[in-house]
């Protein structure tokens, strides 16, 4: 797909980008590089980490580690086995990585529907004119006993309104969580322009926990919504295309 708009590959990179802003970095859950001694000191203080590649896309090879009263059991989509010890855990994800770099990260406890965890897509786009704006946020709806809510994985996209209602937020939370979120969306954008030129997209990826508080999981610098156009209401595939026409998009 050739249009114009920088891609940053490495979640490593983002991630320190977002944790030099002050008013950002309290919605960026504890991440680290993934080593011996980072592994131990996540796991001393979580219950649960996740561990996933700094290069990957659509949820595929990230793993969700969970303490458990002998030992840790490790999930990787449907996928559970059980290890010991911190030692063996350790050898088993350095196993998996085969050299490449992956990031560990506090697991944060999405807020559910029905028993099905979701976060949320906030899609932040450049207009012409330089003016960022949170053209459309909607909802991925993971299957229940799976580590990842992307579409590949077999999640569903939602309405952002619909799912938040319910998920059992109230009318006025949800009308403030969208606030919130349109302007966490466009705060990132002006963030991310002053480390590198040539932006036009961004899609977040946010949870909410089940108190309600807003994490940054990720940010996609190649946010894909083709799966929007599948929904009955082609309003918010609109919205995006209309921008994403500016700078060359087609779908």
């Amino acid at each position: 797909m050739s249009y114009h708009s920088t891609t940053i590959k490495s979640k490593w990179v983002k991630t320190k980008w977002l944790l030099k802003n002050a008013s950002i970095r309290k919605y960026v859950p504890r991440t680290l590089l993934f080593n011996r001694s980072n592994l131990s000191t996540l796991l001393s203080q979580h219950s649960t980490v996740f561990f996933k590649p700094t290069g990957g896309t659509g949820g595929f090879n990230i793993v969700r580690i969970k303490k458990r009263d002998h030992g840790y059991q490790v999930q990787h989509n449907s996928q559970k086995n059980h290890c010991a010890t911190k030692d063996s855990l350790y050898h088993q994800l350095q196993k998996r990585a085969k050299n490449r770099s992956y990031l560990l990260q506090k697991g944060i406890k999405l807020a559910t529907v029905k028993g099905r965890p979701f976060d949320i897509r906030v899609m932040v786009q450049k207009s012409n004119d330089g003016v960022w704006k949170s053209t459309a946020l909607f909802t991925k709806v993971g299957m229940p006993g799976k580590v990842a809510t992307n579409y590949h994985q077999g999640g569903e996209l939602g309405y952002f309104r619909t799912t938040l209602s319910r998920a059992g937020f109230s009318q006025s939370s949800i009308e403030r969580k969208e606030k919130e979120l349109k302007k966490l969306g466009k705060s990132v954008g002006k963030l991310f322009d002053k480390h590198s030129r040539g932006f036009r997209e961004l899609g977040l990826d946010i949870a909410l926990d089940s108190k309600g508080n807003v994490w940054i999981l990720e940010v996609n610098t190649r946010p894909q919504f083709y799966p929007l156009k599948h929904l009955n209401d082609k309003t918010l595939y609109r919205n995006i295309m209309a921008y994403a026409k500016q700078y060359g998009r087609k779908k």
